[in-house]
């Protein structure tokens, strides 16, 4: 699940880990504050640790996709991130602090435990998790030769992604090649390449320029998909499972590494 401000997408359980981190630090200094304890730079030292751990071990265990743009190991903004490692690392920093400082051990740990129960509760309200189950909305849009086409038929009873792209979207170009490699590496999903806003003329001489193939192109004139998704900033990516429900969105580039992982838990898994 992706909140737009302006021009820009963010994960929202991104911004909703920072909030419970903000829960954890109010608490904490409520439960220290007689004997003026805080645990702010403790929590940012946590954070300081588990950021680039879970960050590493996503990127060494996903390390082919990131070998032909190995800048793109330092671009956070694709979502990869290992989170079982990072809250190892996380609790041993903790740990450590603790034992250099015994004092910290009660409002830590009542932070923390704040923090974690109002992830808990985000979590049971939907906010923080999957996306909520939704089919492919209806929308009549065309193929390359002009002719109406329903987004769900395109699925034909398997999992399918979705790319919402235009051709005048430079992170939409960078992400283009991972998708047409991904599409010849997963013949069992259907990849389908939704153009927003765009004259079928438009997106038939850009196809002709570009140095790879896309199967499975439609043109979305009227930007009818971007309004049933409630999107307005491109690109962006859905992941259908084979029983046509909505398990995985990404707004923003998507990483080759970030949808290879998506790919394998949403679709190869089922």
């Amino acid at each position: 699940m992706n909140v737009n401000i302006g021009p820009f997408a963010f994960q929202l359980a991104q911004i909703l880990v920072f909030a419970c981190a903000v829960v954890a630090v109010a608490v904490g200094w409520m439960v220290g504050r007689k004997h003026r304890i805080g645990i702010s730079d403790v929590i940012f030292d946590m954070a300081l640790v588990a950021v680039p751990t879970g960050r590493a071990v996503f990127v060494a265990t996903w390390f082919s996709a990131y070998q032909d743009d190995p800048w793109s190991v330092f671009d956070i903004r694709d979502g990869g991130f290992e989170p079982w490692t990072a809250l190892i690392a996380a609790i041993l920093i903790a740990v450590w602090r603790m034992r250099q400082r015994p004092a910290l051990l009660k409002p830590l740990c009542v932070g923390l435990m704040a923090g974690i129960g109002a992830w808990i509760v985000l979590q049971g309200a939907g906010w923080a998790g999957t996306p909520p189950p939704r089919s492919a909305p209806v929308v009549s849009l065309m193929d390359m030769n002009g002719r109406p086409s329903l987004l769900s038929a395109s699925a034909a009873g398997r999992a399918m992604v979705v790319n919402m792209w235009a051709t005048w979207c430079p992170p939409c170009q960078r992400e283009m090649p991972a998708l047409s490699r991904a599409q010849g590496l997963h013949p069992k999903v259907s990849f389908v390449f939704v153009n927003q806003g765009e004259s079928l003329d438009v997106v038939s001489r850009y196809l002709r320029l570009v140095p790879f193939h896309l199967d499975h192109v439609l043109v979305d004139e009227g930007n009818l998909l971007g309004k049933a998704m409630d999107s307005t900033a491109l690109p962006m990516t859905l992941i259908y499972g084979a029983n046509g429900q909505l398990v995985y969105s990404h707004q923003g580039l998507i990483s080759e590494a970030v949808l290879a992982m998506q790919l394998e838990r949403c679709c190869e898994s089922h």
